[in-house]
């Protein structure tokens, strides 16, 4: 990409590849792939409910994870009592709060993601293999900037 000086140029020439990576990750059913790989069969919102317990690395309540899967609560506990029954997951006692219960992976619900997590993150190493540590470094240091700063934006967006 070519620096003209002006930022509405730079733009214009990434949102191109934005949009190409969005389609790629979609058309390209990476969870399905990665799901089938890992040899998981549960369905694709059951696998985000046990990746965002495993990426926490801690119990959460179901409104934190609704938070973090960017849906309503409701839709949650409907995945939760699916997976509690397969013992994925289990209920445990808010320690802070004995009226409360947190959500917890069970050994069984602890492997799942850890195998779909080797498999997705496989790839993306494979596709940045032959890239510099420092290039790497870069990479995760400006999309980490990158998502918070636009969801911040979008959620400010929202607010008015």
């Amino acid at each position: 990409m070519e620096d003209t000086g002006s930022p509405e140029l730079d733009l214009m020439a990434v949102l191109p590849r934005l949009t190409q990576l969005g389609t790629v990750l979609n058309r390209s059913r990476l969870v399905e792939r990665a799901m089938e790989r890992a040899e998981i069969s549960l369905d694709r919102p059951a696998m985000t409910v046990l990746v965002t317990l495993h990426m926490a690395d801690r119990p959460l309540r179901v409104g934190e994870i609704a938070e973090r899967m960017k849906v309503v609560g409701p839709h949650v506990t409907r995945h939760l009592n699916g997976l509690e029954k397969q013992g994925l997951v289990v209920r445990v006692a808010d320690p802070d709060d004995q009226r409360a219960r947190l959500i917890e992976l069970t050994t069984a619900g602890k492997e799942i993601p850890d195998r779909y997590l080797r498999t997705i993150l496989g790839w993306f190493g494979d596709a940045m293999t032959d890239w510099s540590a420092e290039d790497r470094k870069t990479f995760g240091s400006l999309l980490d900037r990158f998502v918070d700063d636009l969801t911040a934006k979008l959620a400010h967006l929202d607010d008015e």
